[in-house]
């Protein structure tokens, strides 16, 4: 399965098990700031990829699941 990950910033990084796939956006709780790239997440989306805990509060916010379905309901 794959899992939306969101680069955290503003803190000493630490690995990850696995490398991505593709970077799809990053984020920074201290600052306050969010990078998204909407067309590479939305891609992840249609193929099957779950967001984590805190990807998936970070795209509600965004609207992302507005746009994912508006896309789904498009296609069918």
């Amino acid at each position: 399965m794959v899992k939306l990950r969101l680069k955290r910033c503003g803190k000493k990084q630490s690995r990850r098990e696995g490398r991505d796939l593709r970077k799809v956006g990053f984020y920074d709780p201290i600052n306050n700031q969010t990078y998204l790239n909407i067309p590479g997440i939305l891609y992840f989306l249609e193929k099957g990829a779950q967001p984590t805990g805190t990807v998936y509060d970070i795209l509600k916010k965004a609207g992302v699941f507005t746009e994912f379905r508006r896309n789904q309901t498009k296609v069918n």
